[in-house]
C-alpha cells in the first residue's frame, strides 16, 4: 500500500511525524479516511480518537480538538493535545469526568455547561483510547 508523510503537533510537542498508510480522523461532519493521493482539504477536528495504520498494523491516540490540513502526500494535524494509550492516567480522567458530570449537573451558566461538557468528551475518549489498548 502506498503510504504518505503524517505529521501530529500540539502546542507542547511534535507528537507524531512518519509515513502512514492510512489515518482516520473525526472532523465536524463525521469520520474521515485519509490515504494517499487525497483530495486537499482542511478540516476542523473535535475531540475524539485517531486512527495511524501502519505496515497494515493500527494505532490510536485520543486527540482534543484542532484542525487537520490534507495534501496528496502530505497531512498535519494541529491539536491542542495528543496521548498514545500508555501515556494516559486512567485514574485522573475518571476523575475528571466525574468533575464534569458533577459541573454539568450544577453549571449556572451557559460557558460553564460548554466547558464540562467539552471536558467531559475529552475524558471519556481518553479513557476510551486507554481502555482499548489493554
Amino acid at each position: 500500500m502506498s503510504t504518505f508523510r503524517l505529521d501530529v503537533v500540539t502546542p507542547n510537542r511534535h507528537f507524531f511525524s512518519e509515513e502512514v498508510e492510512m489515518v482516520i480522523i473525526r472532523g465536524t461532519e463525521g469520520d474521515l479516511g485519509i490515504l494517499k493521493g487525497h483530495y486537499p482539504m482542511v478540516t476542523q477536528l473535535g475531540i475524539a480518537r485517531l486512527k495511524i495504520k501502519q505496515a497494515g498494523e493500527w494505532r490510536e491516540a485520543a486527540i482534543s480538538s484542532g484542525y487537520a490540513e490534507v495534501k496528496e502526500n502530505y497531512t498535519m494535524i494541529v491539536t491542542d493535545s495528543a496521548e498514545w494509550p500508555d501515556e494516559i492516567d486512567i485514574d485522573r480522567a475518571e476523575a475528571a469526568m466525574q468533575r464534569a458530570k458533577d459541573r454539568m449537573k450544577h453549571g449556572p451558566t451557559d460557558l460553564d455547561l460548554v466547558r464540562a461538557e467539552a471536558a467531559l468528551r475529552r475524558a471519556i475518549t481518553r479513557i476510551d483510547v486507554a481502555k482499548r489498548d489493554h
